[in-house]
């Protein structure tokens, strides 16, 4: 070690021995990395200091102190001997007089119970206090997870994870009984309480009284036998062992794990859901998922996960899988070959190309896919076939706020990273359910703003979660948001919030923008946006006052037919106070699918190659024309998925290539969509469910899903991961990117890849944004966040250096008017219909919906009416009703809520059947074509005045949250039969 690392290092004391740590480090940690043992069960890395389990107690200046709460500082003398050994001696037993140890029988003896390794590296040889029961039964209400009191050591990491990691509030412990328990909300069943299924208690749980039910009887030899067959078992091991001590029943179950770790498979892959890009374990056995289990090494999520992740996979091995090809014949589907398939696909597309021009032909990237797929299926379209007609799902969310973004700072991505949506001082959040959409970054939020006073504007006319929690909830007139941000951005100025300096040095055409905000006053703002101007006041005043502001929107923002306007005035404020370039602050879009980003990253959009060069660039089309070592490459416009329907319905597009898209359900206007496909000549789906798109399709091809397949997903932060094979493809299921690459080689290009490593590496050598990527960068819980440079540094911050991404380094002020929305309310279609996702389902649902839990969790389609419309109408919670608009209609029951503004309805998106998009329009965002599937005005026909609610009595949104701050430690010390160790406890089993 240099004497310049001296300042690093704190050298303290153990024992008599001098060791070397990072001065404020946890002590435990420190401890661990001179490898020496401190026993601890309560503390957590993900979670800190708890102080309840009592077992990592040491002394300090003659006083026992608790190793979790200390950190390293120079000169610190620590003993670990004497009577800290005899304290954490008595504190194990107490562990033990709680936690009935019956490891080899036992679920969680997977080298992941800590209570069990505790047991053995302390070398406990025999047991002070009986195991006493407590007078609670199990909870087994839950769908996906169980609570076993008798189990439970009352350490409370759930407790902690759920108060102050999740911010869901739902678990305490009750340290007034005479038996302290953890409970849910005020004391109910898991399945009638606030419980979001985000199932981090059971993550952080050290033993297995917080269990998986996927794991129950599954997770070793002995462990599935009946109870009848368990439980006597138990009692003859417990019985022997006051006789022979706990050392030969501990070797038997390390015996046990050692078989256990030989079957049970571990894999680090990453969230196929929304856009977090939550990274965990998948432990399975054979082709069966035990559980999920994430890590704090985890880069965007650490110990986190929300439902869909923890507990959303049954998917994967649903029997609806398709796993075969399929081609239609006479009118309906049979199973192919895949050289029967394959054959037609070729046949098919290269028929239509030749005869009617490569633009004749269309191709659909999937979100849900992987970089590598993505960049394979745009090479495709450029290279092989000879047209820019390459889209993904972005059209339909992200690409407004992308537009935004490149206007103002030149990059199409997050400013930062998760990191600073947490230090940031104000957060402003527009147009986003973020708890529900995107649940793991929302708990960041939330835990920023419960415990570090970070404060939250929310502008949404549903009041969810976020807004119920905001210091400040703006509920704006729909599609107005452009108005009262430009009047921020005004108030900016007239009231020396400006950052003058800032904007000096780094950014162009400041006086014009000032200028162009003339109209933008608080008045006008609160006149059009129906807004009180004092709360618009307040919001200035908080964004003014603010050193570091972050900027969050989502679909809320970006479908309507001014998207990018508006995305590029929430960048203008940012810009006009200063907050890009620097941590905890910049615009963060919140992306809606895995790797909805990283689709277009690498390439699958009409006008751009991989790293963002315009495919309209001589040089850049050079540039990819001779690294891809073709005769030529496309420089004509080509379609994107908007401009792809009215191209079917004009008879210019003759076929398509559709991989992983469900445009038959997710594109406005679904009817005409429909039409669509049916005047095409050949058509291409490649899915991994028989999907309502696939129906229209000549031939199907069976992919795979994440889990069955290497890659790489790119999440909302910019971060680059490596996800990893779990699974065989089920069936004759293929990669996408193997598909892709055999379709290219019978057209008579053979790329002669193997390995998805090796189509990155391509991407890598081609595209500057990711010259530095590679696979064995991104091995285990590594990741990158792009731009990465050819020596493998990366950049979480943007800006960070004070340029921006245009050639001079200066960002810029854009201008706007604000237009009006392109459909609105009037006498006939008089109400205003919003739409977005729920917390339970993913999208349509094509993946949540294949596994019964939960859709037990919520069953149905649904309309959320506002009570004072409800009375009006005269209608009652499961009222039927028919919701019209200018395209369709559609049939829907009704639940009755506060959440929508007065005269607006609100349905989310959640269905494979009905259908939302019989309803939206044709009518987009007039710079990237976003469908306004915001905008959307309906009548409502009462078809039903009553009826069951759509929304179980037992959803989490019924429950009562309990909000504390964390386990309350206290309450334990002052209970009369509590004593600190190593004084013998009375009654151990309590507390």
């Amino acid at each position: 070690m240099t004497n310049s690392d001296d300042a690093d290092v704190a050298r303290l004391t153990v024992d008599g021995r001098e060791i070397r740590g990072r001065p404020g480090e946890p002590l435990i940690d420190c401890l661990e990395r001179n490898d020496l043992y401190l026993p601890h069960l309560c503390y957590h890395p993900g979670l800190g200091p708890l102080q309840s389990c009592d077992t990592c107690l040491v002394g300090q200046d003659g006083q026992l102190r608790y190793g979790c709460s200390l950190s390293v500082a120079d000169g610190m003398k620590i003993e670990l001997a004497g009577t800290a050994q005899d304290a954490r001696g008595e504190a194990i037993q107490r562990i033990m007089a709680k936690h009935e140890l019956y490891c080899t029988v036992c679920e969680n003896n997977n080298g992941n119970c800590e209570v069990h390794d505790t047991v053995r590296d302390m070398q406990v040889r025999q047991q002070s206090y009986d195991f006493k029961t407590k007078p609670y039964a199990n909870d087994e209400s839950h769908p996906f997870y169980r609570y076993d009191p008798d189990q439970c050591i009352l350490c409370g990491r759930c407790v902690e994870v759920c108060q102050n990691v999740e911010v869901n509030e739902t678990l305490s412990i009750d340290w007034s009984r005479e038996h302290p328990r953890v409970i849910w909300d005020d004391d109910r069943a898991i399945d009638e309480s606030s419980c979001v299924s985000c199932g981090q208690c059971v993550t952080v749980c050290p033993c297995n009284a917080l269990m998986e039910k996927d794991m129950i009887g599954q997770a070793g030899p002995f462990t599935g036998m009946p109870r009848e067959l368990k439980r006597p078992m138990i009692e003859i091991v417990k019985a022997v062992e006051p006789k022979i001590g706990i050392k030969p029943i501990m070797d038997i179950s390390l015996m046990d794990e050692a078989l256990r770790s030989a079957e049970i498979k571990r894999t680090k892959t990453v969230c196929t859901y929304c856009g977090v890009g939550c990274a965990f374990e998948m432990w399975t056995r054979d082709r069966q998922i035990l559980k999920i289990q994430p890590d704090h090494r985890a880069p965007a999520n650490g110990i986190s996960t929300c439902i869909k992740g923890k507990f959303g996979w049954d998917f994967v091995n649903s029997d609806k899988r398709l796993t075969t090809p399929l081609v239609r014949e006479n009118g309906s589907f049979r199973e192919a070959s895949w050289d029967e398939a394959l054959d037609r696909v070729v046949e098919g597309l290269r028929g239509v190309a030749k005869a009617h021009g490569a633009d004749a032909v269309s191709f659909v990237a999937s979100s849900k896919c992987t970089n590598e797929e993505s960049y394979l299926m745009q090479k495709l379209a450029r290279a092989v076939f000879g047209t820019n007609n390459i889209d993904n799902c972005s059209r339909y969310c992200q690409n407004p706020a992308t537009a935004g973004l490149f206007r103002t700072v030149g990059y199409g991505g997050d400013a930062g990273t998760i990191k600073d949506l947490e230090s940031a001082e104000v957060v402003l959040i527009i147009g986003s359910n973020t708890a529900e959409t995107h649940p793991v970054i929302a708990s960041r939020m939330k835990r920023a703003h419960k415990l570090y006073g970070q404060k939250h504007i929310v502008a949404d006319p549903h009041r969810q979660e976020m807004a119920e929690r905001a210091n400040i909830h703006l509920r704006p007139e729909n599609s107005t948001d452009l108005v009262w941000v430009s009047a921020l951005s005004r108030y900016m100025f007239d009231h020396g919030y400006a950052d003058t300096e800032f904007l000096e040095q780094h950014v162009h055409d400041v006086e014009d923008f000032r200028k162009s905000l003339e109209p933008f006053t608080i008045d006008y703002a609160a006149e059009i946006c129906d807004l009180d101007p004092q709360l618009l006041i307040d919001a200035g005043e908080m964004i003014g006052q603010a050193k570091t502001v972050c900027g969050v929107w989502a679909m809320g923002v970006t479908q309507h037919s001014h998207g990018s306007d508006t995305s590029t005035a929430i960048s203008n404020l940012l810009l006009v106070t200063g907050n890009y370039g620097k941590p905890g602050t910049g615009g963060y879009p919140m992306r809606g699918h895995n790797n909805v980003q990283g689709c277009s990253d690498f390439g699958s959009l009409f006008n751009i190659f991989p790293g963002y060069a315009s495919v309209f660039d001589d040089e850049a089309r050079e540039h990819w024309r001779a690294g891809w070592n073709v005769e030529s490459l496309p420089s004509s416009t080509g379609l994107n998925n908007h401009t792809m329907v009215d191209a079917m319905s004009e008879g210019k597009l003759k076929a398509m290539y559709i991989m992983g898209e469900e445009m038959a359900l997710v594109d406005s206007n679904s009817n005409r969509v429909r039409e669509g496909f049916e005047n095409l000549g050949f058509m291409v789906v490649q899915d991994i469910f028989m999907s309502m798109t696939a129906g229209y399709a000549d031939v199907v091809l069976p992919g795979a899903p994440s889990v069955e397949k290497d890659g790489t997903f790119v999440n909302t932060e910019r971060r680059i991961q490596r996800i990893n094979k779990v699974f065989e493809p089920l069936g004759e299921a293929r990669p996408d990117w193997a598909i892709t690459t055999e379709i290219a080689k019978r057209m008579g290009h053979d790329w002669g890849y193997t390995h998805p490593s090796e189509i990155m590496a391509e991407a890598a050598s081609l595209a500057p944004m990711f010259a530095g990527v590679n696979y064995a960068r991104l091995e285990g819980w590594n990741s990158l966040v792009w731009p990465v440079a050819p020596d493998g540094t990366d950049t979480p911050l943007l800006y960070a250096d004070g340029r921006f991404h245009f050639d001079d380094g200066k960002a810029r002020l854009v201008p706007l008017d604000w237009k009006d929305a392109s459909e609105r309310v009037d006498e006939e279609y008089d109400l205003h219909l919003n739409n977005g996702r729920m917390l339970e389902h993913f999208h349509e649902g094509n993946l949540t919906g294949q596994g019964w839990r939960i859709n037990y969790e919520l069953p149905e389609f649904f309309v959320e009416v506002p009570p004072e419309l409800a009375e009006e109408r005269g209608i009652e919670n499961g009222a039927q009703v028919r919701l019209t608009s200018r395209r369709g209609k559609v049939e829907v029951p009704v639940l009755i809520t506060d959440r929508p503004r007065t005269n607006n309805l609100f349905i989310h998106v959640h269905t494979r059947t009905k259908g939302l998009n019989q309803l939206t329009g044709d009518h987009a965002d007039d710079a990237v074509d976003t469908p306004a599937f915001k905008e959307l005005a309906v009548k409502m026909e009462v078809l039903k005045k009553s009826g069951k609610s759509p929304l179980p009595h037992n959803n989490f949104r019924f429950g009562n949250r309990q909000p504390q701050d964390g386990i309350l430690i206290n309450r334990k010390w002052q209970r009369d039969d509590y004593e600190q160790p190593p004084t013998q406890a009375p009654n151990p089993e309590r507390v």
